[in-house]
C-alpha cells in the first residue's frame, strides 16, 4: 500500500509502499496528493491534499522568457500587425 507523509504542519513530505498488515504511520494517510501541487499540505479532516505555496511562490518558479525569445515574439507582432494593417486597407503590398 502507498502511503503519503506529513510533517507536523501537514506538509508533504514524501511517500513509501508499506506491507497491506501494517499499521498506518502516525504521520501518513493514503490519500494520495493531487497532481499539479507546488507545495501540498494535508487536511485531516476532509481528508485531502490542498495547494499550501502563495501564487507568488508558484510563479517564481515558471521558467523566465530568454531575451532572444521575447526578440523574436516582438519580430512576430509587427509582422502580423504589419498584416492586419494591410488586410484592413484591402492591399497585399
Amino acid at each position: 500500500m502507498h502511503v503519503y507523509y506529513y510533517d507536523e504542519k501537514f506538509k508533504y513530505q514524501g511517500e513509501d509502499v508499506i506491507s497491506d498488515h501494517e499499521k498506518m504511520p502516525k504521520n501518513a494517510t493514503d490519500v494520495r496528493p493531487k497532481k499539479g501541487l507546488y507545495l501540498p499540505e494535508y487536511d485531516a479532516d476532509k481528508r485531502e491534499w490542498f495547494e499550501s505555496a502563495s501564487k507568488e511562490y508558484i510563479e517564481s518558479l515558471q521558467p523566465k522568457p530568454q531575451p532572444a525569445d521575447v526578440t523574436m515574439l516582438k519580430k512576430q507582432v509587427a509582422m502580423l500587425t504589419h498584416q492586419v494593417a494591410q488586410l484592413q486597407r484591402g492591399g497585399t503590398s
